[in-house]
C-alpha cells in the first residue's frame, strides 16, 4: 500500500520549509492548505451526540487555510442538536447538527386532521423522531393503521386536509 501523500518526507519538508517562511499549514484530508480561512466557531469541550449545542460550549478560532465546508456563525450551531461527536477545536461541518427533534421516536403524539372546519384529534405512537416540518410515520393507538405526516413545533403531527 502506498504511502498517504499528507505523510510522505516530501509533504513533510514543504509543510517544514512553508512554517519556517510565516505561513500556517494544516492538512484537511490529503491535500495541504495555506493561506487565511479566518474565525470559526469550534467547539471548547467534546460534545456527544444527542447534545444541544450551549453558546458557553463554543469559542472562536482562527483557521489558516480553507478548511472546506464548515460552519462560519455562531448562531448556526447554538440550539441545534450534535448528529455524531463533535471534538475540541475542529471545524464543524454543517451535516454534524440537526433541528432539535419536536417527536421522539415512540413518543405518544396527537394525530390532527383538519378540512376547513372538521377538526380530528387521536393519538398515535411516532414510528420515528421528527423535527418540526419533517414527514413521519405514526402508527394510530386506535386502529393500528400507520400513517404519515408532517411534525408541528408543539409536537403534534397533522396529516391529510387543508
Amino acid at each position: 500500500m502506498p504511502p498517504r501523500p499528507y505523510c510522505t518526507r516530501k509533504w513533510l519538508l514543504l509543510r517544514l520549509a512553508l512554517t519556517a517562511a510565516g505561513l500556517h499549514v494544516m492538512s484537511w484530508g490529503s491535500v495541504p492548505l495555506a493561506g487565511n480561512l479566518g474565525s470559526l466557531p469550534v467547539p471548547a469541550i467534546t460534545i456527544y451526540p444527542g447534545d444541544v449545542i450551549k453558546d458557553e460550549w463554543l469559542k472562536n478560532r482562527d483557521f489558516p487555510g480553507e478548511a472546506g465546508a464548515a460552519v462560519t456563525a455562531r448562531e448556526a450551531l447554538v440550539g441545534k442538536v450534535a448528529r455524531r461527536t463533535l471534538l475540541p477545536g475542529v471545524p464543524v461541518p454543517p451535516n454534524a447538527v440537526a433541528e432539535p427533534h419536536a417527536v421522539a421516536n415512540g413518543a405518544k403524539v396527537r394525530i390532527l386532521y383538519e378540512d376547513g372546519n372538521l377538526a380530528i384529534t387521536a393519538f398515535g405512537a411516532a414510528l420515528q423522531a421528527g423535527s418540526a416540518g419533517e414527514v413521519i410515520s405514526v402508527r394510530n393507538l386506535s386502529s393500528g393503521l400507520t400513517i404519515s405526516g408532517t411534525v408541528q413545533a408543539d409536537g403534534s403531527v397533522h396529516v391529510g386536509g387543508s
